[in-house]
């Protein structure tokens, strides 16, 4: 279930924030949610997800900010927003009560995204509700956030693909594109995918890449590559609405891997 939202500057604390935002505005997501416990609760019980368990809910992915206007500030790492509205996709895959839940927690919310040296306010002007597509074993995508997914080294170490051509051609990533969908679908219906698995992605547009800090300034900073561009996907359908609802490849609740019709 996705929502468009239209944001609005209120000029509060000026209109530059940090480049690499997006940690930030996840942190926003989950304070906002944790805001309604109680429906909260009853939003996770209702979509398959006990509280009591320890799991947390994390099948939601985003967009990236979309300001009418705006300029790259390269020596200060900073964005300035040149007009005050700002429209943000949020997409979550359970349906239950979501347009209800959702809606009821963000209209007319007012958060900041940035940090000590450069912040925005937004208030919430609009939130609606998307139609959800008809999913089919074949479509046409634009990433609207960085796709990223990575392998393990035997060091230990997590690796990204470093090209353009790597993340379009290396076998592995497509073999972790779709593990990485089986082990979102498991932990949302609570059982494997038993249907016939297959997964191919063919990139129609040059993949760009984009180095994203998280936590910048913090000791846990850590940076992850990932890449935006026009994909076609082929794969079961029910894979297809989970790779669209909550996000392809890793870190979607940290606004990775948002996909546009």
């Amino acid at each position: 279930m996705r929502f468009d939202i239209t944001l609005q500057n209120t000029g509060r604390y000026g209109k530059r924030m940090p480049i690499n935002y997006q940690y930030e505005l996840s942190a926003v997501i989950y304070r906002i949610l944790a805001s309604g416990s109680e429906a909260y609760a009853e939003w996770l019980h209702e979509n398959g997800f006990c509280l009591e368990t320890g799991k947390q809910f994390k099948l939601f992915t985003f967009s990236r900010l979309k300001p009418e206007k705006f300029r790259i500030l390269r020596q200060s790492n900073q964005l300035e927003l040149l007009s005050d509205k700002v429209v943000w996709q949020i997409s979550f895959l359970p349906e239950k009560s979501t347009q209800r839940f959702i809606e009821g927690l963000f209209q007319k919310r007012f958060f900041e995204v940035g940090n000590r040296q450069s912040v925005v306010q937004f208030q919430v002007d609009s939130i609606q509700m998307l139609p959800s597509p008809d999913f089919t074993d074949t479509m046409t995508f634009e990433a609207i956030s960085p796709i990223t997914v990575s392998q393990r080294l035997e060091d230990g170490k997590d690796a990204y693909p470093q090209t353009a051509e790597e993340f379009s051609n290396a076998p592995w990533v497509r073999e972790r594109l779709l593990q990485n969908l089986l082990d979102k679908y498991e932990a949302f219906h609570g059982v494997p995918f038993d249907g016939k698995c297959f997964f191919e992605m063919m990139t129609l547009s040059e993949p760009k890449s984009a180095l994203v800090t998280i936590k910048a300034g913090a000791p846990q900073e850590t940076k992850v590559r990932g890449f935006l561009c026009r994909i076609a996907l082929h794969c079961p359908a029910e894979l297809m609405r989970i790779a669209y609802e909550s996000g392809l490849g890793e870190g979607n609740s940290q606004g990775f891997g948002c996909l546009e019709m």
